[in-house]
């Protein structure tokens, strides 16, 4: 048979929704009736805002619990906390709410951008992440490009997400947390999504994924200034951008206006990568260059910034038996470049 005291029990330990404490902590259990003769169960409690969702939310979990107990029917009245409650528990609650990656002053948010696809921007953004996690930084990497998430396959992550109570955990692969749409969809299916619903996922990579301690944070961005680009603008203010751009006049023509939008946002150009900057030969060792020469130079002039390096045309050296098809050894030739280009980018982060 339930008793007072063990209804007190049973929703005592109860989270109230908006302060986070729990029904004891809050004393937030005023009243408790019991109908021996229906086996009925009233109670009145108490909350920081009624008439909401979450006061639903815990009123079907007061139900269940006690129906689970014993009790053929469950009554339920709410009423709000007393003012001075509230007040010695908000403070509490805001310093915890506070502690989100959007809101931490540890981490710093890296968005590396391109003015056009096909530049390499995934392949820089995948390689920097791990450099850095190579110079012992803590390091997490989302792939925001929504409709061309790529970087699951580039780092050969064959694992999923796990959840962990209300959190996604992010998976790890050379030291560098990950996080990417393409963990979420089957069989490399399409996204077909209109811009709101692309903020919202990205905003979900913030706040629903347990990053744990990250010093720094990089952004794969899709190409362009489309809705994702004006997303993290607004949600990161205190952004810092790389922008990637191939020799070619044209593809570092495109890339300044994603150099502009960062600007005009007051996003600061860390500096700019040249990819594809050109070709050489194992032969003979001579420098083919194919996409011609200059790009990066006047992309990082028309920004007032500098070239953070330049990478040859050059594949990764493939291990069958730890496969990631565009990370680039610690010893190979661009993996030392990516090494030097993260230790330039932290230096300069750190004046």
């Amino acid at each position: 048979m339930l008793t007072e005291v063990k209804i007190r029990e049973i929703l005592g330990s109860l989270k109230e929704p908006f302060l986070h404490k729990t029904l004891d902590e809050l004393n937030a259990i005023e009243e408790i009736k019991i109908k021996e003769e229906k086996n009925h169960v009233s109670v009145k409690l108490q909350i920081a805002k009624t008439g909401t969702a979450e006061q639903l939310q815990l009123q079907t979990q007061v139900v269940n619990l006690l129906k689970e107990a014993g009790a053929q029917t469950v009554g339920i009245r709410f009423s709000e906390l007393p003012e001075s409650v509230l007040a010695e528990h908000r403070s509490a609650a805001a310093e915890t709410e506070d502690k989100g990656l959007l809101s931490s002053n540890k981490t710093t948010f890296i968005a590396i951008a391109s003015g056009k696809g096909g530049v390499g921007k995934s392949t820089v953004s995948v390689n920097l992440a791990v450099a850095l996690a190579r110079l012992g930084k803590k390091v997490g990497l989302i792939d925001a490009d929504i409709y061309g998430f790529s970087v699951p396959d580039m780092m050969g992550i064959t694992k999923r997400p796990v959840v962990r109570g209300e959190k996604i955990l992010p998976v790890e692969r050379f030291g560098v947390k990950v996080i990417s749409m393409g963990f979420f969809v089957e069989d490399n299916s399409p996204i077909i999504w209109r811009g709101p619903m692309l903020g919202k996922m990205l905003n979900s990579f913030f706040n629903e994924v347990e990053w744990g301690e990250i010093e720094y944070l990089l952004l794969d961005l899709p190409p362009g200034t489309g809705d994702v680009a004006l997303d993290v603008h607004t949600m990161l203010p205190a952004c810092k951008e790389v922008i990637v751009t191939t020799p070619h006049p044209t593809a570092a023509f495109v890339a300044a206006r994603a150099g502009a939008m960062a600007l005009r946002t007051d996003h600061e150009i860390l500096g700019v990568i040249e990819n594809m900057s050109y070709f050489e030969s194992k032969l003979t060792g001579e420098k083919e260059y194919v996409f011609g020469k200059g790009g990066g130079d006047k992309l990082a002039e028309d920004l007032n910034t500098e070239v953070l390096g330049r990478l040859p045309l050059n594949q990764p050296d493939w291990n069958d038996d730890d496969f990631a098809p565009s990370i680039y050894q610690e010893d190979h030739k661009l993996g030392k470049i990516y090494l030097e280009i993260a230790e330039k980018m932290t230096s300069r982060l750190n004046k």
